[in-house]
């Protein structure tokens, strides 16, 4: 087959929709139930608000969105956090594209990203750390656009003031992103000696105006997302030692995460030389969205000593890939593929055939809870003692939650029990910690 851009973009599409049909196919065989961070989304979809004790608001309100349109299938929440990540992978491809000028290190810059952790075996879970990549690959290709434009268009920047916000909603880790692309903004205003344009001003106000809900909200519930983050940091804890042991703990999971990354690379150049020329422009664009984020978040840990979770750093390697490729370019001979292509082939299928396995093999996973079975049983012992819908239900995220995804009248998750909210039903029913009622 003569390798050309059509060929190329046909390659790019088989490899996105294999990605999309195994890791939406697999989870639904394998799982019994939705994992824990979904169903927690799914009990927020459903009493949305601008705002959750955990986490802002979009990683909830994609859920409901999906749960209107397809109810309680589970495969559904699975397809939705592939869409998710093949989004992604298209703007990586598309920003490869044009850095590179060459499709076909395009392709490879995302092949070689479907090797970590975060892109393959843990995309099965819909939650606030994969809703972030979509607008983490927008924000930074409309970025791009800005830097190596000529001129600063309108929706330009209005786009990135969107995505940037709605990536901000997803999860408040996204400012890691939105500073490394400050600086660069920056860099062209003052370094290039550009004049100040005041569209730059649009991406502020967009950004802003979308966030007044959740800010007036976060306003209303005293700050409780910001102070959920900070505890789940391990602040109030923090010692001396934390300051040196967190920030080395650190680096040795984003090795250890990055292990199969690197094998493909070695298999891809063979020989890791490169140059580095801080004049390069797209080299600098890179950087800043590659490693100035990482750097940032080792620099959070080192500072405050704070205990940064590795599922965290999911959207911080979409781009790892380009700079990877363009770093090597010249050392990369595509007449020579072939160990790459079965190396990359290897760790497509062997992560999927691993979910699988550790799926069947262990029976205790928040994905073997018989949320089906407990949600029939509830309804029976309720229809026993009241001809009321339950439209109510209190208690935990995953317990809660998993009734109100589960029941078929799909009641309102409100939170945790307390006596005076019980007060406020017309009827209700407690087992255990969980309650289910009927206004």
């Amino acid at each position: 087959m003569t390798i050309n851009n059509k060929n190329i973009d046909n390659l790019f599409y088989i490899f996105v929709t294999s990605h999309l049909i195994f890791w939406t196919l697999i989870p639904t065989i394998t799982n019994h139930n939705l994992p824990l961070d979904t169903i927690e989304a799914l009990a927020w979809g459903s009493n949305l608000d601008w705002g959750f004790k955990k986490h802002p608001p979009m990683s909830a309100f994609f859920t409901e969105i999906f749960f209107q349109i397809f109810g309680s299938q589970d495969w559904a929440y699975y397809l939705l956090s592939q869409i998710f990540v093949i989004i992604s992978f298209y703007y990586v491809f598309k920003l490869s594209n044009e850095i590179q000028k060459n499709k076909f290190l395009g392709l490879i810059s995302v092949l070689l990203i479907e090797t970590i952790y975060f892109y393959n075996f843990t995309t099965p879970e819909f939650n606030v750390n994969v809703c972030q990549l979509p607008f983490w690959s927008l924000t930074a290709y409309y970025s791009w656009k800005i830097y190596s434009g000529n001129d600063i268009k309108f929706w330009d920047c209005f786009l990135i003031g969107l995505f940037g916000a709605l990536g901000f909603l997803s999860k408040y880790l996204f400012v890691y992103l939105l500073v490394s692309i400050s600086f660069l903004f920056i860099y062209l205003i003052i370094k290039k000696e550009r004049k100040f344009d005041f569209k730059y001003l649009i991406i502020i106000e967009v950004f802003i105006v979308a966030l007044v809900p959740h800010l007036i909200w976060l306003n209303n519930n005293e700050f409780i997302t910001i102070a959920y983050g900070l505890a789940r940091a391990g602040l109030e804890q923090s010692s001396l030692i934390d300051h040196i042991k967190y920030p080395l703990l650190f680096l040795g999971k984003q090795i250890g995460i990055l292990i199969p990354f690197i094998i493909l690379t070695w298999l891809l150049v063979k020989k890791l030389k490169f140059k580095i020329n801080f004049k390069d422009k797209n080299l600098l664009f890179l950087l800043a969205i590659n490693l100035l984020p990482i750097t940032m978040m080792f620099l959070t840990s080192l500072i405050t000593g704070s205990k940064i979770r590795t599922m965290w750093m999911t959207p911080f390697y979409l781009f790892f890939g380009i700079l990877i490729v363009y770093l090597f370019r010249s050392q990369i001979n595509l007449k020579k593929i072939k160990p790459f292509m079965v190396g990359f082939l290897f760790f497509f299928f062997l992560s999927p055939v691993l979910y699988a396995y550790v799926s069947f093999l262990k029976d205790d996973k928040r994905t073997d809870y018989p949320g089906k079975e407990i949600a029939m049983k509830t309804q029976y012992a309720w229809d026993q003692q009241f001809s009321s819908e339950i439209n109510v239900v209190l208690g935990d995220e995953w317990n809660a939650g998993n009734l109100s995804y589960h029941l078929k009248s799909r009641p309102v998750w409100e939170g945790v029990v307390k006596r005076e909210k019980l007060d406020q039903l017309k009827d209700y029913m407690c087992l255990d910690s969980i309650c289910v009622g009927s206004r």
